[in-house]
């Protein structure tokens, strides 16, 4: 499954659940234990991260973490977050950051870690909110255009650098069954090609929807364009997600993130494909930026335990373990350096932080983003115009955000 479907999962299960956060601690506040849930994305993060925990237990006997690897992570956090008897320490995706802070479920802790100057100011500000940084990112993803070279070269086609090389491209690749591209109902994806046409969401602050927008309907019909010229869902191609259709040649291009090559390396071992930046659109460079941070819980009793042990967990020893044994991105900008001498195929993802924008709004904004999916379906099939696409999308955008004002 990939990153993107795992963060999905977790969303449905936070946003379905009524947290109510007590504010008494838990019992016990003398405990010098730190409970940690992990969400494993494989044999490579629990072997990292568990040796990072091993090096910090063994220098500090009164201050030992107890890792804990959770299986249904999007069902087994939320209830736990809404016990007396929370995990200290666990993973938040950016998507439901701010619902975790509206439910009083995280302590305000990232002034109180060093050197937080290092971690990249793009990752640092999806985890700050009122004017307090919560939570230190624990790495990221950026999107970026996989292309399968061998495709390209029998087509005579270059890795497109614009909308129009990419439209051109869609149509001289799409032969058979397979696709020239693959483009997701996802919002992620699109959203990457609203904001290449100069357009937003919302409002920075949140008040209200500017999706319907010239540019947004530019961008949409771009988008359709695309599926016009041969371009598939996933779905379209009996693939679970874009990598699958990549990996197994349903598709010569697909949008997708860093997370595709450790599938792609297992996978399809032999498959010859290259990393581009996304097509520049008619206003720029866009791409979109997904983290997750390691999030304190409010209830914790060993609070200044934890603090100090996230402190080294985000530190720049085992940042650098971390990120270069399993290939995700650092964090910390003076990481960076060491991860792209392992693994120099990767500056492209890394780059694309200066100009990506995040994955993350108000507290219930699944509701909008479920309601752009549906009408990019609608509008691929022909049952739905551009136009009133973002109408709808626009009307519920409204109602969820004036329901997070009040």
């Amino acid at each position: 499954m990939s990153k993107v479907a795992r963060i999905a999962l977790l969303v449905v299960a936070l946003l379905s659940m009524t947290f109510t956060f007590a504010s008494a601690p838990r019992a016990n506040a003398q405990a010098k234990k730190i409970v940690m849930y992990g969400a494993s994305s494989g044999d490579a993060e629990t072997k990292s991260l568990t040796e990072i925990v091993a090096t910090w237990n063994g220098k500090n006997p009164d201050n030992q973490v107890d890792l804990q690897f959770v299986v249904d992570y999007g069902v087994t956090l939320p209830k736990a977050l809404a016990s007396n008897n929370p995990p200290d320490l666990f993973y938040v995706d950016s998507s439901i950051f701010l619902d975790l802070v509206g439910a009083g479920a995280l302590a305000a802790i990232g002034d109180r870690l060093t050197n937080t100057a290092d971690l990249i100011p793009a990752l640092r500000d999806v985890f700050t909110t009122g004017g307090k940084f919560y939570c230190p990112p624990k790495d990221y993803s950026t999107l970026a255009l996989q292309v399968n070279t061998d495709m390209l070269t029998a087509a005579g086609v270059k890795p497109p650098t614009t909308w129009d090389e990419l439209l051109a491209a869609t149509k001289a690749l799409t032969k058979g069954d397979v696709a020239g591209l693959i483009v997701p109902t996802d919002p992620a994806r699109w959203l990457a090609m609203l904001y290449q046409a100069g357009g937003s969401v919302t409002s920075d602050d949140f008040s209200k929807m500017t999706i319907n927008s010239p540019e947004g309907l530019q961008a949409l019909k771009f988008y359709k364009s695309l599926y016009d010229a041969g371009a598939r869902t996933a779905q379209d191609v009996s693939a679970g997600w874009p990598g699958e259709a990549f990996s197994k040649g349903k598709a010569a291009m697909v949008f997708e993130g860093n997370w595709i090559l450790g599938f792609l390396k297992e996978q399809a071992p032999n498959l010859k494909y290259q990393s581009v930046e996304l097509p520049t659109g008619p206003k720029g460079k866009a791409s979109m930026v997904f983290t997750v941070c390691y999030g304190v819980s409010a209830k914790s009793a060993n609070l200044d335990g934890t603090v100090k042990f996230l402190d080294y967990l985000v530190g720049v020893e085992a940042m650098t373990k971390f990120t270069t044994d399993l290939g995700v991105l650092p964090s910390r900008s003076s990481v960076r350096d060491a991860y792209l001498k392992a693994y120099p195929d990767r500056e492209i993802y890394i780059k694309a932080a200066d100009y990506a924008h995040r994955w993350g709004f108000v507290p219930g904004f699944s509701a909008v983003t479920d309601k752009i999916t549906e009408q990019i379906g609608q509008v691929f099939k022909g049952d739905q115009t551009p136009e009133d696409a973002l109408k709808e999308i626009e009307k519920v955008g409204n109602e969820i955000l004036a329901k997070a004002k009040k």
